[in-house]
């Protein structure tokens, strides 16, 4: 479990293609010492488990695996080498819930439509999703986008909007996107309950 407040930006070092899917090597500031292997660690939103890492001439690093159905519901696609992801690591007992609970399972992507500063201290970012997505998305509701925990400022049939503070720019990748890019989104969890709960008519429960 994550709560989408990101603590490191990687890079990827080096991709390779597995049977399974994809493997990748992303540079880090956390010290390896302290990461498990089969930790979890949110790769841009995505949930991912650690197989490898190390500290050597290229600094310190991580490996990571994703298999077809990762490669197909998100961006991790289209990652390459020197690439720069947003990072967070799991949950301990304990720690501070700075955004909200993230699981790490992306629903899908969200596609930018609009990217602009409106003023010194906000960037506006809207995006378009696909319909089975948008609902579960509402105005001042909680989203994760590439593993940023983001307040829903606006919302339309397909589209939503979200404001960045120039802090988040500096400390994630946000500040590398533009109009048309694709970004990992993951709804709010408690959305997917209520959602579940409706399909069921309480009428006929015995």
């Amino acid at each position: 479990m994550f709560t989408g407040i990101i603590s490191d930006v990687g890079t990827i070092l080096n991709v390779e293609s597995i049977p399974a899917g994809k493997k990748f090597e992303l540079s880090t500031q956390y010290d390896p010492g302290s990461i498990e292997i089969g930790a979890s660690i949110a790769c841009s939103g995505v949930c991912h488990t650690v197989i490898e890492k190390g500290e050597d001439g290229r600094g310190r690093w991580f490996s990571i695996e994703s298999a077809r159905e990762t490669l197909k519901l998100t961006t991790v696609s289209n990652w390459k080498a020197g690439d720069r992801i947003n990072l967070e690591r799991s949950l301990s007992m304990g720690d501070e819930l700075g955004g909200h609970l993230v699981p790490g399972h992306v629903d899908g992507k969200a596609e930018i439509v609009e990217f602009d500063m409106i003023s010194s201290e906000s960037l506006f970012v809207k995006f378009r999703v696909p319909l089975e997505l948008s609902r579960f998305i509402a105005k001042k509701g909680s989203v994760a986008l590439d593993g940023t925990s983001l307040t829903v400022n606006e919302v339309g049939r397909d589209t939503f909007s979200v404001l960045l503070i120039p802090h988040t720019l500096k400390v994630t990748t946000w500040g590398d996107r533009a109009a048309g890019d694709s970004i990992n989104l993951e709804v709010d969890m408690m959305a997917r309950y209520v959602s579940r709960l409706q399909e069921f008519d309480t009428k006929d429960c015995s």
